[in-house]
C-alpha cells in the first residue's frame, strides 16, 4: 500500500513488559510483520530484552541498538530519555497505553508532517469495544491526536494478528505426520509420548494446574502434558519430585509431564499444531491458539476486582457457544467456578468427550475471524487514511 509517496515509511512501536511474553510477543511478531508484509522500517523501542530474548533467542539483552529480522530493536531506558525531531518516526505506536516519553511526545508536536500516533489496546470481546475502536483523542497541551486501535473478533474491529503465510506453513505442517514426530523429538518428546494425547500448557502460576494434574493421572487413557520451562514450575516440580528443568520427566498413573525448552515463536506454533489440545494464557498465544484449529482452553491475564471473568465470558458467549464442557473447563481453569477441586475429573471427562465438537468449531470459528482480515493489514489501511488527511492539511 502506497503511504503518498513516503517510502520507505517508519514506524516506532513502544512496548513496555507486564505480562512477561504476553506484551513483547504480539509486539515483536506486529513488527516484524509490518517490516516483511509490507514493507515498513520499524523500530521496536522495548524495556526489558530479556523477556525479548526468549522468544527470539538470538536477541542480545545488553544492546541500546540492534537489528533482528529486519527490525531495529533499541533499549527503553525509561521516560526521562530525549529526543530531537529527526528520532521521531512517521507513525508512532505505543502498545497498551504504556505512556512513551514525554521527550518522544514533544518531538513529535514539532516535527512537520506529524506523526500518526496510535494506542494499541489489549484484546476483548466485549461488545464495548466496537464502539472504541478507531476514537480520537486530542492532546490536552499540544497539537497531536491519538488514536486507538483494537484487536477483536468482528469486522467492526481491527481483527487478529495473522501473517500471510501461517495458514499454508499450518497445512503444511499438519498434513506431514513425520515433520510433526521430528519436531517433538527435537524437543525429548518419546514415541510413547506422542501416541498419548498431547496437551500443552501455559498457564499463570495461580492456574489449578495440581488438581488437572491429579484428574489426568486418574483417567483412563495416556495423556501426555508438554509444559515449557518456567511454567507452573511449582505445580510441576511436584509432579516430577524434581526441579522443572529442560528433559525432566515423570509419568505417574495415566499422565506423562514433560519440560519443554523455552521455545522461539515460530516453533511454539508448531507446538500447538502437533498438540491434540492446548492450554494458553494472555493474548499472544491465546491468537495462536485460535489459528492452529485445535480445542484450547484459555488461561486470561487477571485483574483487580475479577473484571478478567467478564472478558472471560464475553469471549465465551461468542466462541463456545452450545459448547457446555468447555464454557465449565474455562470457567474452572480461571477460578470463576468456586473452589470445586473435587469436581475436576468429571470436568475433564466432559471436556475430552466433547474434543470433536471442539475440533469442529475450531475450524469454523478461524473460517469466521479470517473475514475480518489481518489486523496488520487492517492497520496500515487506517494509517494510510489518517496520513493522506495529514499531508493534505485535513486533519
Amino acid at each position: 500500500m502506497s503511504f503518498v509517496n513516503q517510502t520507505p515509511t517508519s514506524l516506532a512501536l513502544f512496548c513496555k513488559v507486564v505480562d512477561n511474553y504476553g506484551d513483547i510477543g504480539i509486539c515483536w511478531r506486529l513488527a516484524r510483520q509490518l517490516q516483511h508484509e509490507h514493507g515498513i522500517a520499524v523500530t521496536l523501542w522495548v524495556d526489558h530484552l530479556p523477556s525479548l530474548q526468549r522468544i527470539c533467542p538470538e536477541a542480545a539483552i545488553d544492546a541500546d541498538v540492534q537489528q533482528q529480522a529486519g527490525v531495529t530493536v533499541r533499549h527503553w531506558r525509561g521516560q526521562a530519555m530525549q529526543f530531537d525531531v529527526a528520532d521521531i518516526a512517521d507513525i508512532v505506536v505505543e502498545f497498551f497505553g504504556c505512556d512513551i516519553p514525554e521527550g518522544y511526545i514533544a518531538a513529535m508536536a514539532r516535527r512537520e508532517p506529524r506523526p500518526v500516533w496510535l494506542n494499541l489496546e489489549g484484546l476483548s470481546a466485549e461488545e464495548w469495544v466496537e464502539g472504541c475502536h478507531t476514537l480520537p483523542s486530542s492532546h490536552p497541551r499540544l497539537p497531536l491526536t491519538k488514536y486507538f486501535f483494537f484487536p477483536g473478533f468482528t469486522n467492526k474491529t481491527g481483527g487478529l494478528l495473522r501473517e500471510a503465510s501461517l495458514g499454508e506453513r499450518r497445512r503444511q505442517f499438519q498434513t506431514d505426520p513425520a515433520a510433526s514426530a521430528a519436531f517433538l523429538a527435537q524437543l525429548g518428546v518419546t514415541a510413547a509420548e506422542m501416541r498419548a494425547l498431547k496437551v500443552s500448557l501455559f498457564c499463570y502460576p495461580h492456574a489449578p494446574v495440581a488438581a488437572l494434574f491429579d484428574a489426568w493421572q486418574a483417567g483412563d487413557a495416556a495423556l501426555t502434558c508438554l509444559v515449557p520451562e518456567g511454567v507452573a514450575a511449582d505445580a510441576v516440580a511436584a509432579f516430577l519430585g524434581a526441579a522443572a528443568l529442560p528433559g525432566a520427566a515423570a509419568t505417574r498413573g495415566a499422565l506423562t509431564v514433560r519440560v519443554l525448552p523455552f521455545v522461539a515463536q515460530a516453533d511454539y506454533d508448531k507446538l500447538l499444531w502437533a498438540c491434540d489440545v492446548n492450554f494458553v494464557r494472555g493474548e499472544d498465544s491465546f491468537v495462536r491458539a485460535q489459528w492452529a484449529g485445535k480445542p484450547f482452553v484459555w488461561h486470561i491475564y487477571p485483574q483487580d476486582e475479577n473484571l478478567h471473568h467478564k472478558k472471560l465470558r464475553a469471549f465465551l458467549q461468542r466462541y463456545a457457544n452450545g459448547l457446555e464442557s468447555l464454557i465449565a473447563m474455562s470457567l474452572h481453569w480461571n477460578g470463576a467456578a468456586g473452589d470445586d477441586r473435587a469436581g475436576w475429573p468429571a470436568v475433564w471427562q466432559a471436556f475430552h468427550a466433547d474434543m470433536e465438537k471442539m475440533t469442529s468449531r475450531a475450524l469454523e470459528w478461524e473460517r469466521k475471524m479470517l473475514e475480518n482480515g489481518d489486523f496488520a493489514a487492517n492497520l496500515i489501511a487506517f494509517i494510510a487514511a489518517r496520513r493522506v488527511g495529514i499531508l493534505e492539511n485535513k486533519v
